[in-house]
């Protein structure tokens, strides 16, 4: 993982100008800000509290600011299943009648111990999106419809990205790929791949030194081409992880990165169709 110094930060993300009496949304991560953003418009102020590249969202240490933010919120939107259990803390702590949570994980009925990375399931963000627009709704009835309207809109937005998902699944599923973590793991399965290397990818993925078996079947997969594709955690260093990679590229083996924020200036929708868009240009027909 990356070993930076972490300041805990408080970045709101771009947004419309929200109204006088607008509904406070804080978001653990940036992309649920976004999509909170993108239903809400003008009638929501949002905050995202993970939205540095540089910082490793597994060591993220919430500050005293954050803390103060997520106890005023009036809706606080998290992954859950243990990716972010700093907020859960803070909730417990500052615990208020009046304050919907929106546990994404749990809309999509996963449990600790599955792959905490789902904002790549695209099904699952719009399924977060429409429980965000209803329940807006029901806390702001005067602007139900707009809500809806936006969720309609968002959904179709997320159209293309589906499609390319089918394109490439066409071309690519049954192909064996394999990454430093499971990052990428959901849009992994999406496209019908298979993703090897799982036992290495929860070690790294964990903080903990993958075993000596691991790293050597992980370098033949990679020395003998029995994987197409290497992807690897773009906003995380560990010195194995970064061992994989330069062993992929001295071995020919094509290599993208998977983010676990979303990067400055894109939307969703944007960041998606970015790593497709790699995935098809690293593995050409």
């Amino acid at each position: 993982m990356k070993f930076l110094p972490l300041l805990a930060s408080l970045a709101a993300l771009p947004a419309m100008p929200a109204l006088a009496d607008s509904i406070d949304i804080v978001a653990a991560e940036n992309f649920y800000g976004d999509v909170a953003q993108q239903i809400g418009g003008p009638e929501v102020a949002v905050t995202s509290i993970l939205s540095n590249p540089d910082q490793d969202p597994h060591l993220f240490e919430a500050s005293p600011s954050v803390a103060r933010a997520v106890s005023a919120a009036r809706i606080v939107v998290l992954s859950g299943i243990d990716y972010d259990p700093w907020v859960e803390k803070l909730l417990d702590a500052a615990k208020s009648a009046h304050r919907q949570t929106i546990v994404v994980a749990e809309l999509a009925g996963k449990k600790s111990g599955d792959n905490p990375h789902i904002w790549y399931d695209v099904a699952i963000m719009r399924n977060f999106a429409k429980t965000l627009a209803d329940d807006l709704g029901n806390a702001d009835s005067a602007h139900q419809a707009a809500y809806q309207q936006r969720y309609a809109q968002f959904a179709k937005s997320l159209e293309p990205i589906e499609a390319k998902i089918e394109v490439l699944k066409s071309r690519l599923a049954g192909s064996e790929v394999t990454a430093t973590e499971p990052v990428f793991g959901y849009m992994i399965d999406a496209l019908g791949m298979k993703s090897r290397n799982q036992s290495f990818q929860l070690a790294v993925m964990n903080n903990t030194e993958p075993s000596a078996s691991d790293v050597a079947a992980f370098e033949d997969d990679l020395k003998n081409h029995k994987v197409r594709l290497l992807v690897y955690n773009s906003q995380a260093s560990d010195p194995i992880a970064e061992r994989m990679m330069k062993f992929a590229k001295a071995s020919g083996i094509p290599v993208i990165g998977a983010n676990e924020t979303e990067p400055p200036g894109q939307t969703y929708q944007a960041w998606m169709q970015s790593e497709l868009d790699a995935v098809d240009h690293a593995l050409p027909k």
